[in-house]
């Protein structure tokens, strides 16, 4: 008998062949279950989160999600498409809070860059949220892997949709993510 199969017998291919599947279909199982781990949107659940905001004071993500849609940016002071999209979100975050849509700012920058962030964020002129997520810790919890990344939350916590990267243009696309969220 094979150590890692009790099907298998030197004198059965029905046994080896039996061990072969059970082997793959676990492999499979465990590829898709790893997998829908990566990939952002597969399994997603509303995020619960605690950071500490630009003054220090912890905030939650239940006090300023939206009542329709939350828009998550990840960003950093460093990323210079990140920069370019600020502006546009700044501007779509005061468009858009009346019908009920929230935009929360999470900094990832390290702790050599802390010091950075307010000023930066003082001299765009953002009026949403900025917390700081200094060690990435809820980049990686919700399987964010680059900056800039956009997360748009409904209401009942479903994410609907993703972008990554920001190039002149995404904020017209952006634009139109939230809209067909809103309809």
């Amino acid at each position: 008998m094979h150590p890692k199969c009790k099907d298998w017998s030197p004198d059965s291919s029905k046994g080896l062949n039996r061990c072969i599947v059970k082997r793959v279909i676990i492999s499979l199982f465990l590829s898709v279950l790893f997998l829908g781990s990566l990939v952002p949107g597969m399994n997603a659940q509303e995020p619960y989160f605690r950071l500490k905001d630009l003054s220090n004071q912890w905030k939650e993500y239940d006090d300023l999600k939206g009542p329709r849609l939350t828009v998550i940016d990840f960003w950093a002071t460093w990323c210079q498409p990140c920069v370019q999209a600020i502006p546009h979100l700044n501007t779509m975050s005061a468009l858009y809070a009346e019908r009920g849509v929230a935009f929360i700012g999470v900094s990832v920058d390290g702790p050599r860059n802390q010091s950075k962030i307010s000023p930066f964020i003082k001299s765009m002129g953002v009026s949403y949220p900025i917390l700081r997520d200094i060690n990435s810790e809820l980049m990686s919890e919700l399987n964010v892997s680059a900056v800039p990344t956009l997360l748009i939350y409904d209401s009942s916590g479903k994410l609907v949709h993703t972008h990554e990267g920001f190039r002149p243009g995404d904020e017209v696309l952006i634009s139109e993510m939230i809209e067909s969220s809103l309809e």
